[in-house]
């Protein structure tokens, strides 16, 4: 077990799984357990995730495993999680375990902070974003989303994982059933992440990034949001799939996963055979 200090000098604990080229890997090695675990297959995730994801890479990798997302929660960065001091942290994990160079997979708003790591670093051998494209990103409809759930939060409350909403009829998650359950320094940090990307350019961007990339997402990754959470559609699938023929004359691998949605494509069994041959490919 290792450490890495953040940019706002705490600390995060850090798994290092098998040899190999080493990838950068922001997801919680520890499985969740308990009422929270239940609560995370209600919104369709694997409560071991992160245990999923090392079993399947270790045999071929270096993996270095560390909940940024469990971290972040449990120590809130109100002011200071700005999408440059993300990247600065993710470099500080990389040097704590002397990975000099490295893959890179994150998804959903850890894969837009792999988007900027890439502009800030030459020392990615490979970036992999999952469940947020590299052209189109929705980043007004985040900060509108981000903003209300801001503004709804407040307390003390110590769970980290949203109250799962109800399904309708058709199988849909109701996103006006769920509860916010942040506290208000926890919703404020993701506020500031997305009013550092207010005005982020990312077809100008796309210059910068040098480094072997894939991309993928489910088709039917969209979200219509209600007014109660700001009447904004943040569209993940869709805008992949429009920028597609853009993101690959760019050089971008893009994979769209039929049917999806923003949870089951982030599932293990459905990730693997996506990163580990393009990996093997890219950095072995």
């Amino acid at each position: 077990m290792s450490e890495a200090t953040l940019h706002d000098g705490s600390t995060i604990s850090i798994e290092v799984h098998g040899t190999g080229p080493a990838l950068l890997l922001p997801i919680d090695p520890r499985p969740v357990e308990g009422p929270r675990a239940e609560e995370m297959r209600a919104w369709g995730t694997d409560p071991a995730l992160g245990r999923s994801f090392i079993d399947g890479l270790a045999d071929a990798f270096q993996v270095i495993a560390f909940g940024y997302e469990n971290h972040v929660l449990e120590n809130p960065k109100p002011d200071t999680l700005t999408p440059a001091n993300i990247a600065a942290d993710l470099l500080a994990v990389a040097d704590a375990v002397g990975a000099k160079r490295f893959a890179y997979y994150g998804y959903s708003w850890l894969a837009l902070s792999g988007l900027q790591l890439a502009m800030r670093t030459d020392r990615l051998s490979g970036l992999v974003m999952g469940g947020f494209p590299p052209l189109g990103g929705p980043y007004a409809p985040m900060l509108r989303v981000t903003q209300v759930t801001y503004d709804m939060s407040g307390g003390t409350a110590q769970s980290t994982t949203p109250s799962a909403p109800a399904r309708d009829d058709t199988g849909e998650y109701d996103w006006d059933s769920a509860d916010v359950t942040l506290t208000r320094d926890q919703a404020q940090q993701f506020l500031t992440l997305y009013e550092g990307l207010r005005d982020f350019d990312d077809r100008a961007a796309q210059a910068q990034i040098t480094c072997p990339r894939l991309c993928f997402a489910g088709s039917a990754d969209e979200i219509a949001y209600s007014e109660r959470w700001g009447g904004v559609h943040v569209s993940i699938g869709g805008e992949l799939a429009r920028h597609r023929t853009e993101l690959e004359a760019l050089g971008w691998e893009v994979r769209l996963l039929d049917g999806l949605d923003h949870s089951k494509a982030m599932q293990a069994a459905t990730v693997l055979p996506i990163i580990r041959p393009w990996l093997l490919t890219t950095t072995g």
